[in-house]
């Protein structure tokens, strides 16, 4: 069976397993300290097969870096941060300063994946960018890590669709693939 094909359908079996999750309202029983150690598994899982499995890393580094970044257009999902944070369902510290920071990093990836630039400068602004986009994203898991220690029911709105697909799924996947792009950004004949 191709690489390609394998990673595709691992990709859709977890977001299958993720949604599955939040039907069923899973994250609930998990302990406070449960949902972060989730997303640092998951994200460590996916660290792995890229540097551990050959065949996963060759598949990842054959794809444009372009398409890395356009995945954190789905950072958008802060304009939602800032609705739910104004009907009262999710805290000011988690959802003002994370929405905003991910609407930024998310119109930075999207202005960054389709500009006309010279490899040169897409590279240039691609590290900064991936800098950016790193820090905010580990800004966003640790002020929920802590809000959710302090007391879960400021969280609950993650722990069910649509928003419980970023713990199980997508943060997982955002920082992965920041680290990738540093990685792969680090090699010379890296082309963005």
């Amino acid at each position: 069976m191709p690489t390609a094909l394998v990673v595709r359908l691992v990709f859709w079996l977890w977001f299958g397993a993720a949604f599955f999750v939040g039907q069923n309202l899973l994250l609930l029983r998990l302990p406070a300290f449960g949902v972060p150690a989730l997303v640092i598994g998951l994200t460590t899982l996916l660290l792995t097969a890229y540097f551990r499995l050959g065949l996963v890393r060759t598949w990842v580094d054959a794809l444009d870096l372009r398409s890395l970044v356009l995945l954190h257009v789905t950072r958008f999902v802060g304009i939602y941060f800032l609705v739910l944070h104004r009907r009262g369902q999710l805290p000011y510290d988690f959802a003002v300063p994370g929405g905003i920071g991910d609407i930024i990093v998310a119109a930075l990836a999207l202005t960054l994946a389709l500009a006309p630039l010279a490899d040169t400068t897409r590279q240039r602004a691609m590290r900064i960018w991936n800098i950016i986009g790193l820090v905010d994203i580990v800004l966003v898991v640790l002020t929920a890590t802590r809000l959710n220690l302090a007391d879960p029911t400021q969280m609950h709105a993650l722990t069910y669709l649509p928003l419980s697909l970023l713990p199980t799924f997508l943060v997982p996947l955002i920082i992965a693939t920041h680290i990738v792009i540093f990685v792969r950004l680090a090699r010379p004949q890296t082309s963005a």
